[in-house]
C-alpha cells in the first residue's frame, strides 16, 4: 500500500483526525496534498487550534470539534485517525477497534516491510539511534522516525525502496496498529502511562502489537531477561521468528552476553565483540540494547564489521546517564529520561560512585516499592526530593527505618542545585535521575535535563 493506495484507502471515507499537535498536523497535510476537496474533522482540546495552525482556518472542507467534549462526536465517522498523546480510555462508548487508526498505522501499511521498528519502556531512543548509526556505516539511505520525535508522514519524499526505516514507537503508537513492522525489537516492560491505560495488562498487550501483528517471515526481537515479557509471550503466542537476547543466559538462539564478551547465535554460536570494546554505553540496561541492535542490524544485512565499528564510536544521547561535568569538584550527570524506578536503579548502578541523587516530580501513581528496596540497602549519601512523587518516595524511605538525616526538600531546581553543591562530597557523583514524570513543572523530560545541566554549570 504506497501512497496512491494510501489514497484509495481514504477517499470517500468520512475522517475524523483526533489530535492535532505535531503528529496530527503532519497526517492533516499530507491528506491534504491527496484529496484537497475531501471533507475532514479535526476533534482536539485545544480551543485555539487555528492560532498554533492558521492554515487549517483558510480549509472550506475542514470542520471543527473543539473543547473538552472534543471526542464526543468520533463514533460517527468511518475512520478515526488518532494521534498517540489522545487515550480512549474514560470514554463511555469507546470506538469499534476496526474504525480506528493512525499514522502509525497507515505509514506501516504502506512501508511496514522495509521498517526496523524498537519499542520498550525504557531503552527505545538509544536503541533506535545506535540502530541508525549502524546503518549509516553501510550507506546513507536510511532514516530514523517516529517517538524520537519525526513524524513518518514528513520523510515521505526521502523514502525510496531500498530505504531502511528504523521507527522509535510508543505503546501509544502502537495502541491500534494492524500492520507491524518487518523487523520489531521489545526491549523491556515495565510499569508506566498508568494515566493513559486500564491496566497494566492493556498497557503491555499495546507494545505486543509489534508482534503480534507480524507475518510468519518477519523477526521479532525481545528481551529473555525480562519476566514480564516472558510471561506475555507463554499467553498470548505470536507468529514472526523469535530472537532472544540475554545477559543472563546463554541462548541456544538469537544474541546474548556476558561480563566480557557479547556472542550472537544466529548460526551457531560466535563471538561478536568483548565488552572492552564498548566505549560510551556503560551499564547492564546498554548492553541488552546493544545486542538487540546486533540482531536487528545483522537482519538487515549490515557487515559485522560495520556493526562493531559503529558500537565503538556511538556516544549515547542526551538525558541518558549523559556526563554534564565537573563542577565545585563535583562530577554531574543528567539522566532526566528516568521516569520509573527501573531506570533511576539502572543508573545508580551503573555510575556507582553516586554520592546525591535527586528524585521526583509529577506523581502518576506508580509502585515505588523495588525503588524504596535498592535505595535502603544502597551507599547513596543525600537524597533530594522534589515534586509530589518526591514528596511521597520520601515518605515511603521514612517508613522503611531509612534515617532522613540526609533527606532534603527543594521547591525547584535552583534549590536542588544549592543542595547539592552544599553536599556532595568533592570527587563524587550527583544524579539527576527522577523516576517520575517531568509535567509539573516542565514541558517534557528534555526541558527538565537542560535546566538541571544550566543550573548546576553555574
Amino acid at each position: 500500500m504506497m501512497t496512491f493506495e494510501l489514497k484509495i484507502f481514504l477517499e470517500g471515507k468520512r475522517i475524523v483526525l483526533v489530535g492535532c499537535g505535531r503528529e496530527g498536523i503532519s497526517t492533516y497535510r499530507l491528506i491534504r496534498s491527496m484529496l484537497p476537496d475531501q471533507p475532514l474533522t479535526i476533534a482536539d482540546q485545544d480551543l485555539k487550534l487555528g492560532d498554533k495552525f492558521p492554515e487549517l482556518l483558510s480549509d472550506a472542507n475542514l470542520s471543527f470539534n473543539l473543547g473538552d467534549d472534543y471526542l464526543s462526536e468520533i463514533n460517527g465517522y468511518d475512520l478515526i485517525i488518532k494521534t498517540p498523546g489522545v487515550s480512549f480510555k474514560d470514554m463511555k462508548v469507546e470506538p469499534a477497534r476496526e474504525k480506528i487508526s493512525s499514522q502509525t498505522d497507515l505509514f506501516l501499511r504502506m512501508y511496514g516491510h522495509q521498517v526496523i521498528g524498537i519499542t520498550g519502556t525504557k531503552g527505545k531512543s538509544t536503541t533506535s539511534s545506535l540502530i541508525k548509526c549502524i546503518a549509516d556505516k553501510r550507506n546513507d539511505n536510511n532514516i530514523l522516525v517516529g517517538n524520537i520525535g519525526i513524524p513518518p508522514f514528513d520523510v515521505l519524499d526521502r523514502i525510496n525502496e531500498n530505504t531502511l526505516i528504523i521507527y522509535e514507537l510508543s505503546s501509544h503508537q502502537l495502541q491500534y496498529i494492524t500492520v507491524a513492522p518487518h523487523i520489531s525489537i521489545l526491549l523491556n516492560l515495565y510499569e508506566e502511562h498508568l494515566d493513559h491505560y486500564k491496566s497494566f495488562l492493556e498497557y503491555q498487550l499495546a507494545k505486543l502489537n509489534i508482534a503480534f501483528y507480524q507475518k510468519r517471515d518477519d523477526h521479532f526481537i525481545y528481551n529473555f531477561d525480562d519476566e514480564n515479557i516472558r510471561l506475555l509471550l507463554a499467553k498470548y503466542p505470536v507468529p514472526g521468528l523469535k530472537n532472544p537476547f540475554s545477559i543472563k543466559n546463554s541462548l541456544s538462539m538469537g544474541a546474548f552476553g556476558n561480563d566480557t564478551e557479547l556472542y550472537t547465535s544466529t548460526k551457531g554460536f560466535h563471538h561478536f565483540m568483548d565488552i572492552k570494546d564498548i566505549r560510551f554505553l556503560q551499564g547492564k540496561h546498554n548492553l541488552l540494547n546493544i545486542l538487540a541492535a546486533i540482531l536487528a542490524s545483522k537482519y538487515s544485512k549490515i557487515h559485522n564489521d560495520d556493526i562493531r565499528a559503529a558500537i565503538y564510536e556511538f556516544k549515547g544521547l542526551e538525558h541518558r546517564i549523559e556526563y554534564v561535568g565537573e563542577f565545585h569538584k563535583i562530577k554531574y550527570y543528567n539522566d532526566s529520561i528516568s521516569t520509573i524506578p527501573q531506570a533511576t536503579i539502572a543508573a545508580v548502578s551503573t555510575l556507582k560512585e553516586v554520592d546525591t541523587l535527586i528524585l521526583g516530580g509529577f506523581d502518576r501513581g506508580i509502585d515505588y516499592t523495588i525503588l524504596i528496596d535498592f535505595l535502603a540497602g544502597s551507599a547513596i549519601r543525600n537524597l533530594i526530593f522534589i515534586g509530589q512523587a518526591g514528596e511521597r518516595i520520601c515518605g515511603m524511605l521514612g517508613e522503611g527505618g531509612r534515617s532522613d538525616q540526609h533527606f532534603f526538600r527543594a521547591k525547584d531546581f535552583d534549590e536542588v542545585a544549592k543542595l547539592a553543591r552544599e553536599h556532595t562530597r568533592p570527587g563524587m557523583i550527583c544524579l539527576l535521575s527522577p523516576a517520575a514524570a517531568s509535567y509539573d513543572m516542565f514541558k517534557n523530560f528534555e526541558e527538565r535535563g537542560k535546566v538541571f545541566k544550566e543550573k548546576v554549570s553555574h
